[in-house]
């Protein structure tokens, strides 16, 4: 007698942590639901990395939700403000960069708890990182402690004990080097992920913004090339 697998629904944005994240929900056993979000951010270019990287590992569903946060702004992803570029690391690790999308997190992982709650699915995996990240709140064990039980508080599931959600940050506690060498020994080709908040028009990155800086970094700590960079 063969047991289903347990489902599980995936933040995927098509950067490598999620994409990194993705490859373990995999690896676990999940039958995968991947969500990603339109959100108008300045790099949409993210969202084809999204879909290529949930075809290469045979995503159940995958759906892109349309969801115009330019209508609020306040953040250089989503309004006319300019993404900062070559910051120091002493910058990288202090306060709360404009690149901040107010509440993005508390917002995207809301409708992926609604997506889940419609497929029985228990599990929800978010690629948040505590450690190699550009201050954002809503990337912290608290917020994500605190989700989980408004999950358990807000849903017809959690008030009837139908099940027990899950929001698994495999990634909460580990450097990018490591997401990186976590990710390589589960064969995610990082060729297909796009990390870049400010593209070019063809969407090669910048190479110059905070995320551009970490992924480089990342990839130099771990002892890789990164496949995504053009070479001639």
């Amino acid at each position: 007698m063969t047991t289903e697998a347990p489902k599980a629904v995936v933040l995927v944005s098509g950067g490598l942590d999620s994409a990194t994240t993705l490859a373990i929900a995999a690896d676990a056993g999940f039958e995968l639901y991947a969500l990603s979000f339109d959100y108008g951010q300045r790099h949409r270019h993210e969202l084809k990395a999204a879909e290529k990287v949930c075809q290469a590992f045979d995503v159940k569903k995958f759906v892109t939700f349309p969801l115009d946060l330019r209508v609020f702004g306040g953040s250089a992803l989503t309004a006319d403000i300019d993404v900062p570029k070559d910051r120091s690391e002493h910058d990288l690790e202090t306060g709360i960069p404009i690149t901040y999308v107010p509440a993005r997190n508390t917002v995207f992982l809301s409708l992926a708890l609604a997506w889940a709650e419609t497929l029985n699915a228990y599990d929800l995996f978010i690629g948040v990182n505590a450690v190699d990240y550009s201050g954002y709140p809503d990337c912290r064990p608290e917020f994500i402690s605190a989700f989980q039980t408004v999950a358990s508080l807000a849903t017809k599931t959690g008030v009837e004990h139908s099940g027990h959600w899950k929001i698994h940050t495999p990634l909460i506690s580990l450097k990018k080097a490591d997401i990186i060498k976590t990710g390589m020994e589960l064969g995610v080709d990082y060729g297909l992920t796009h990390s870049c908040y400010d593209p070019l028009s063809d969407g090669t990155p910048c190479g110059h913004c905070d995320s551009c800086q970490l992924r480089a970094k990342g990839f130099q700590e771990a002892g890789f090339a990164d496949p995504a960079l053009k070479t001639d």
